[in-house]
């Protein structure tokens, strides 16, 4: 796949990352495409739902179109408005919980088994 249209993609709800429970709610990604190396996502929090600390074997850039989110990333704490983005490296410990409604899209690499990563359900 080349392109993809993200009206055509459809959301799946996710309960956990990595194994560990979602908090708050549950999280909506649309995995818009995948490459060879990379995924993309988009990630629909509601306020107060997070994903929990975790850590995994792939890099992940996190940014914020939307909203704000609070994001731990190893020791470090901040908050991302739109525009903001983060790195979470490979086999650190991060996390990243809603302050208010956001979406924010990330890309993972190496492309991860995206429905190992995330519980999902349709």
């Amino acid at each position: 796949m080349i392109k993809s249209r993200n009206a055509d993609v459809e959301a799946v709800v996710v309960s956990a990352v990595e194994g560990k429970p979602v908090y708050g709610g549950h999280m909506l990604v649309k995995p818009l495409i995948k490459g060879d190396e990379m995924t993309f996502l988009e990630i629909h929090y509601a306020a107060g739902v997070g994903a929990p600390l975790h850590t995994h074997t792939h890099e992940s850039v996190a940014y914020v179109v939307k909203g704000k989110v609070k994001s731990t990333v190893g020791s470090e704490e901040f908050i991302m408005g739109p525009g903001d983005v983060c790195r979470h490296p490979t086999g650190v410990l991060h996390g990243l919980e809603a302050i208010e409604d956001s979406v924010v899209v990330e890309i993972k690499s190496p492309a991860p088994d995206i429905g190992a990563f995330f519980a999902m359900r349709r």
